[in-house]
């Protein structure tokens, strides 16, 4: 008696030729067929936006926050300025002499200032401007691989190294404005009305209070990172502090909705403060100075800088109705000015910072 029939396993007649034709296909000087895995994230992008005043703004993300990061309940993903500061990503340069890159530190985009200076810039001499606006730490790491023209930063001791290395040239006082630690108004860890910045951290610590950095090698991490160094204490690690891994108006919000503590510069805060319920809590120390330079990137290093642009944004800056401008930019909207114009250190700062 036959035995009964047994259908074919699904699938198997293709497992069967498959390894028939392997063999012939590595004796014919064929490769074994090899797993390709995904990468462990995309790769990090730059987006090209429109800002307020009518020009362009390039905002830097990140695939994925990184370890003990936290993300805003408005983005998807960070928006990583600095995530990658050691390596920023590319920035496409446009072809024609009148384009120019400027890499700028978010606290002048998140200010608003920008958006109305870019403008009157573009305005006055015809030059169009692509603002990739990241931390301070990553806007020189561009002008340092030469994919920006000029460098407006608020960073000093990365500035001067900056223009050590001979990349950096025409490093000029533009403005000023400081930094306030600010946090929930029912102040957890008691710092209100402080003046001493250092003292302040300690308290927070002590308490074990939140508190958010923006972690993104940002001019304002890197003074934040020095006070606790001054204050001799290594925050990173505990469970209280957080790095965001965004620039500074995503971070006020962070701290916000963690009713945390962070340190933002004055402007950004006050751009911010209808967004957030955080107060000022502490201000006036002279650690506390955010001084802002604007510098050229070399054509001897980089002959597609546009040099010419960079100048002629430099010279803008410093120029007197500029200068006016700046000085009373804010003062309409929050009753006074967000920055102090400062060129050839006329506003009279005991240490330019340079």
């Amino acid at each position: 008696m036959s035995p009964p029939h047994t259908p074919p396993r699904p699938g198997r007649g293709l497992l069967l030729l498959a390894a028939c034709l392997l063999p012939l296909l590595v004796a014919c000087g064929g490769a074994a067929p090899t797993a390709t895995l995904p990468p462990t994230a995309p790769p990090v992008a730059t987006t090209i936006v429109p800002t307020t005043g009518g020009g362009t703004a390039a905002r830097t993300t990140a695939p994925a926050p990184a370890a003990g990061a936290v993300v805003p309940a408005t983005a998807t993903r960070a928006a990583a300025a600095a995530a990658s500061a050691a390596q920023p990503t590319p920035i496409p340069r446009p072809g024609g002499p009148q384009d120019l890159i400027l890499s700028t530190t978010t606290s002048t985009q998140d200010s608003g200032l920008l958006d109305v200076l870019i403008p009157r810039f573009e305005g006055q001499t015809g030059y169009r401007v692509k603002v990739v606006s990241v931390g301070s730490g990553a806007a020189i790491a561009l002008g340092q691989r030469g994919e920006a023209d000029v460098v407006l930063a608020h960073a000093p001791d990365n500035e001067r190294q900056f223009v050590a290395s001979g990349v950096g040239i025409n490093r000029r006082l533009v403005m000023y404005n400081d930094f306030v630690i600010v946090g929930p108004p029912e102040d957890p860890a008691g710092i209100r009305g402080q003046t001493d910045a250092l003292a302040t951290l300690k308290q927070i610590a002590a308490k074990g209070s939140p508190f958010i950095s923006r972690g993104d090698n940002s001019g304002t991490q890197q003074l934040e990172l020095q006070l606790w160094k001054d204050a001799g204490l290594a925050p990173k690690g505990q469970p209280w502090y957080v790095e965001s891994g965004t620039g500074m108006g995503q971070t006020l919000q962070i701290a916000d909705q963690r009713r945390a503590y962070t340190i933002s510069d004055r402007a950004t805060y006050r751009n911010f403060k209808d967004r957030t319920t955080l107060d000022v809590l502490v201000e006036r120390d002279e650690r506390l100075l955010n001084v802002y330079h604007v510098i050229a990137v070399n054509p001897r290093r980089f002959p597609a800088v546009n040099a010419a642009g960079a100048q002629a944004f430099s010279d803008f800056l410093l120029a007197d109705d500029t200068q006016r401008f700046i000085g009373e930019f804010g003062r309409d909207k929050y009753g006074q000015p967000l920055f102090t114009p400062c060129v050839r250190n006329g506003c009279g700062l005991k240490d330019p910072k340079d």
